[in-house]
């Protein structure tokens, strides 16, 4: 069933009558077992079957994102059934403005990767994992219970762990078991929060793990929430990862192999900042606003400290990761200005950070097929022999430092003036992060592409059609929201006026209001002011 089709049979039913939510998460899953139980005497069959499945699952998605009302604000799709009565979980899913581009872009990215990206060995396993993190993926961005959203923050764990080590190169298997520990020990602190305020909540009105519910009572002390939001930020924190929790991310990136890489920047890293809007800002709305110069702070560092860090690389692939800890501080500081500008900013940035950085990381992974190296000193030139390849290379990297007419643009400059209004010294500092980004792309750029070619470089093949195709949909996505955000962020604004309003319902916060026009009576001016 193609993914027209599966967009036509979901327009015949209605929104009520058909759990599409459920069925986004389920899809893969189905899909997964359906490849596994594949002959393994046919191994060429096992990615084109994924693929089926986790385009499916796109169709889903993007069935979703047409049906989604761009006023409302509050949670579309929802679907509830009793999961554990007596302890009151649920299994609750439902979307809005800030989790819809999310789950569209989770559904993009896996059939993407499934198709591009030969993985050389055990394609039934490693398809099979793939889809298992898409649909745990899903499940995390369309959770609203806070037992689900832990099952499935923890299942992505296991096929990305599965992934590095399997597929990776020469230290996968220590960078997977760092990325394991680390995520796994922020993520025990958030079980104990978890528990916490479901049982601290309960009161006359009964136990319940209900997001929704739980925001909504506030029934926590200071303290108490102040406490639980440190064990929730904590997880979120490491999963960005911003600093000094970003250790685990650079050996991951390099290790795993492309399409693993691909998915973690495009989606896995977004559990971390999404987190933090969704329970960190949502439940702890004062404890958020206590916390946020020191995770603003955090946020910054990230932004300077991952530049000049990226500048120092000589891996091309740890290049490119260490730029993802700079754009992951620029979302965190966008979160916690708080205003409807740099909330809108610090989304789109998370599908900026996704289109650009995920075609990045495929096009480290085409010339590292080509040349089986990724040090930047042992290429040069390849642009007088790949030129396609190196004119897409170019408008990404462009994408990625944030030129205007580009995705980045957008997002930065969102991010940058609204949190000037109440983050201006952060703002000023992470401003010259952008400066720091044209500086380690360009280098990069200029010592891989440029320069006089060697023997080897010149014999480097250029872009073949299948690999266009495959980057075709990043460039489009990198080109459009360049030109004309406003589909995404009319979708966006409304679910963060909700949240800033629910911030401002419960604690001393108040957003900036806008300037008041400066009007001239041109009658009381002198002739010497004309």
């Amino acid at each position: 069933m193609g993914a027209v089709a599966v967009i036509e049979l979901l327009a015949s039913q209605s929104a009520s009558s058909f759990p599409v939510l459920n069925a986004i998460i389920l899809v893969p899953v189905l899909g997964a077992l359906v490849v596994v139980l594949l002959p393994n005497s046919r191994p060429e069959m096992m990615r084109p079957v994924g693929a089926v499945f986790a385009s499916i699952a796109a169709a889903m998605s993007l069935y979703v994102m047409a049906q989604f009302s761009s006023h409302d604000a509050g949670f579309q799709f929802e679907s509830i059934q009793s999961w554990i009565p007596a302890l009151g979980i649920n299994w609750h899913v439902g979307i809005d403005g800030i989790s819809l581009w999310l789950v569209v872009l989770t559904g993009l990215i896996t059939p993407i990767v499934l198709l591009a990206v030969d993985p050389h060995h055990e394609p039934k396993s490693y398809t099979a994992w793939l889809l298992l993190l898409q649909a745990g993926s899903f499940g995390a961005f369309l959770a609203l219970d806070l037992f689900l959203f832990f099952v499935m923050f923890e299942i992505v764990l296991v096929p990305m762990y599965m992934l590095i080590g399997g597929w990776g190169y020469e230290d996968r298997r220590y960078a997977a078991t760092k990325f394991f520990i680390y995520t796994m020990a922020g993520s025990a602190l958030m079980l104990v929060a978890i528990v916490s305020v479901a049982t601290l909540s309960a009161g006359e009105q009964g136990i319940t793990f209900d997001v929704v519910e739980l925001a909504q009572r506030q029934a926590l002390s200071t303290n108490t929430a102040r406490l639980c939001f440190l064990a929730f930020a904590l997880a979120f924190v490491i999963k960005v990862p911003i600093f000094p929790m970003h250790t685990w991310l650079p050996d991951a990136h390099t290790q795993a192999p492309t399409a693993g890489s691909v998915v973690l920047a495009a989606v896995m890293l977004k559990l971390g900042t999404y987190g933090l809007l969704r329970f960190g800002l949502y439940l702890f709305p004062e404890a958020s606003v206590w916390s946020a110069p020191t995770l603003a702070t955090l946020g910054v560092i990230g932004v300077i400290y991952g530049a000049i860090v990226a500048t120092m690389q000589k891996d091309l692939k740890r290049l490119v990761a260490y730029s993802s800890v700079a754009h992951m501080g620029f979302i965190v500081l966008g979160i916690f200005a708080f205003t409807t500008q740099s909330l809108e900013g610090g989304i789109l940035q998370m599908v900026n950070h996704g289109l650009s950085t995920g075609a990045l990381f495929l096009l480290v992974g085409m010339l590292y097929e080509r040349r089986k190296t990724r040090a930047i000193e042992e290429l040069s030139g390849i642009q007088s022999a790949a030129p396609i390849f190196a004119g897409f290379f170019t408008i990404v990297m462009l994408s990625s430092i944030g030129v205007p007419g580009l995705n980045g643009f957008v997002g930065e400059f969102l991010v940058l003036i609204g949190s000037y209004e109440t983050r201006r010294w952060w703002t000023i500092i992470a401003a010259t992060g952008v400066i720091l980004a044209a500086l380690y792309l360009l280098w990069a750029y200029q010592r891989v592409f440029h320069g006089e070619p060697t023997a080897t470089d010149e014999a480097t093949p250029d872009l073949t059609l299948r690999e266009g195709l495959t980057l075709a949909p990043f460039i489009a996505g990198i080109i459009f929201l360049g030109i004309y955000p406003k589909p995404l962020l009319d979708r966006i604004e409304p679910a963060v006026d909700g949240l800033i309003a629910h911030i401002e319902n419960h604690s001393d916060y108040e957003r900036p209001s806008p300037a008041a026009p400066v009007i001239v009576d041109h009658n009381q001016l002198s002739g010497d002011d004309h």
